[in-house]
């Protein structure tokens, strides 16, 4: 099961997960984060950076409370570093707080760091190992398995205080008991549900953000309850784990002399260095405690939220632990505390020098200038930018610089294929920007033209009234005589910029067009007339010839009839 990944909904376009993520265990797709639970070491500095609260984390809370509502014994395994996470007068406090939810027993998780250090010791007293490396951490385990597998051998074959608290508790009460862990670390919970070889320590992980939301819910207040001691002999100084140099110190405490150097280590970057170091075999004969979290367990993923300081939360750890009281001794029986550690490498498809500059060249990187390996993508190098690409962790589209000039080169392209003449002036008529089109107008380059004022080119009354009244105007028609151009003037204001966008569309072609036709039709409607006036004084001529004609032709006939008639009478 995924213990941690990020919602689909509110994962945009950030990568701050992948820039923190030292392991490059996230992927991208589809604009979506997710996280890769075979690279993933559980740090869950993921978590703690993203700004959107897209992450989410598989909780026990429900299984819990199944087990307390039916009844089942239920003992509760309390990490030491309460002590410096939650709010109280007396630390017995927090057990009858705890007691009133329904847990049968708390008892301290320092009493299975204690089983440890007694094994811890037994490998320094022995001397057989070239270096240790504490296993305490499941965090550090698994970056050591998955990305330093030649480290192995180092690894003390030791598990955790909480696995050897849960077989401890499980010994003392039966295999029917239900173990439930509380504490700071989200890695405990992989630890317990995804790694057979501790399958069955603990049945179930609950942090301290889900217990103080579960007090709240059944109105318990911590300093109202009573002082009530844990269920377990005195730890002692084996309660320092959380703390950086807390093993260390529980080792020496109670431990004899040896011949190993201690060191430790806090902070995914430093126990890389490190673990850098050992691998190439710089350091010998040390005993290093690592932790994964800045500050140690105290400062983990899920003790975030208080945002109480490193120093703080060490010194009230400290404050109730005592340096020189060692830990009742732990009456048990044989209990299985040896742990193998395997060589789990992830091995990634790596890309050919061609496949990765095909990659790169679809990044918009052609020579090596190209690659600014800025790191807004998450990756520090453009180079290691492609090769996740090619693995299919990456996008293109996450580059921003090739997203940027991308966007650009789009608006230019969209500025320079206008057939309009565009520019941008500011209140001072300088011009801030300008397309080809009116560069090629103003017979100037744009590096001259982004030097020049536009009033040295054209009248400029239209953009001062606009910049005055920030009052568009739109379509205007006008003459830009020193431009040869009849135009249609559109000016708009930008109040983000305080500027001026003036555009210009070139009408002489459609004004000279209809200027033509207009002639042609003026020389139509002359031609017409005078041909009318032809036409009228065509038929007024043959109206006159027509008149005398039919005159002399009714005198004749009028002649004619008169004497037919006198013929008759005679």
């Amino acid at each position: 099961m995924k213990v941690i990944d990020f919602k689909d909904a509110k994962c945009r376009h950030c990568y701050k997960c992948v820039r923190y993520c030292e392991v490059k265990a996230i992927s991208v797709q589809n604009e979506q984060a997710h996280i890769m639970e075979d690279h993933c070491i559980h740090c869950g500095q993921c978590l703690e950076v993203c700004p959107q609260n897209a992450k989410t984390f598989a909780s026990d809370m429900e299984r819990v409370k199944g087990y307390l509502q039916r009844g089942v014994r239920t003992v509760l395994s309390l990490a030491p570093s309460y002590l410096s996470v939650l709010d109280f007068d007396q630390p017995g406090q927090v057990v009858d707080a705890l007691m009133r939810l329904g847990f049968d027993e708390v008892r301290e998780t320092a009493e299975g760091a204690a089983l440890v250090t007694e094994e811890y010791q037994k490998l320094l007293k022995s001397g057989q190992m070239t270096n240790i490396i504490s296993t305490c951490c499941p965090s550090i385990n698994d970056l050591i398995e998955k990305y330093y597998p030649s480290l192995v051998p180092m690894m003390a074959p030791v598990v955790s205080p909480m696995i050897a608290h849960g077989r401890l508790i499980k010994q003392m009460y039966g295999p029917d008991v239900k173990v439930v862990f509380l504490g700071p670390c989200i890695a405990k919970k992989a630890e317990a549900v995804g790694d057979e070889r501790v399958e069955g320590a603990i049945n179930a992980i609950l942090t301290f953000e889900e217990v103080i939301r579960w007090w709240r819910e059944e109105g318990i207040r911590v300093k109202e309850c009573e002082d009530k001691p844990m269920g377990n002999p005195d730890p002692g100084v084996n309660r320092l784990y959380p703390i950086g140099g807390g093993v260390i110190t529980s080792v020496l405490t109670e431990g004899p002399e040896d011949h190993y150097e201690k060191f430790h280590a806090e902070g995914i970057k430093t126990c890389m260095e490190l673990l850098d170091e050992l691998t190439r075999g710089e350091v010998k004969g040390g005993f290093f405690e690592l932790n994964v979290c800045k500050g140690g367990c105290v400062k983990g993923p899920a003790a975030e939220r208080w945002k109480r300081s490193m120093l703080k939360a060490r010194l009230d750890l400290e404050h109730q632990v005592k340096y020189t009281e060692e830990a009742v001794h732990i009456e048990h029986e044989p209990i299985l505390l040896d742990k193998v550690f395997e060589d789990r490498y992830i091995q990634d498809n790596q890309p050919t020098e061609r496949e990765l500059t095909e990659v790169l060249r679809a990044m918009g990187k052609y020579t090596r200038q190209d690659e600014l390996n800025c790191g807004a993508c998450g990756y520090a190098t453009c180079r290691a930018k492609a090769e996740a690409v090619y693995q299919g962790k990456a996008e293109i589209s996450m580059c921003l610089p090739h997203a940027v000039a991308q966007a650009e080169s789009m608006s230019n392209l969209v500025m320079d294929a206008t057939p309009n003449m565009v520019l941008i002036v500011d209140r001072d008529m300088h011009i801030r920007e300008c397309n080809k089109r009116m560069l090629d107008k103003l017979g100037i380059s744009r590096e001259e033209a982004l030097e020049r004022y536009i009033f040295e080119f054209i009248e400029v009354e239209d953009i001062e009234q606009v910049l005055e009244d920030k009052k568009s105007i739109l379509r205007k028609r006008i003459q830009l005589e020193t431009l040869d151009v009849i135009a249609k003037e559109t000016i708009v204001y930008i109040e983000s910029v305080d500027s001026a966008l003036v555009v210009y569309q070139d009408v002489s072609k459609e004004e000279k067009a209809r200027e033509q036709h207009m002639n042609l039709k003026m020389e139509t409607i002359d031609i017409a007339q005078k041909v009318i006036d032809k036409q009228m004084m065509v038929a007024q001529e043959i109206a006159g010839l027509l008149g005398e004609t039919t005159a002399e032709t009714k005198v004749t006939l009028s002649k004619l009839r008169d004497s037919i008639l006198d013929d008759g009478e005679d």
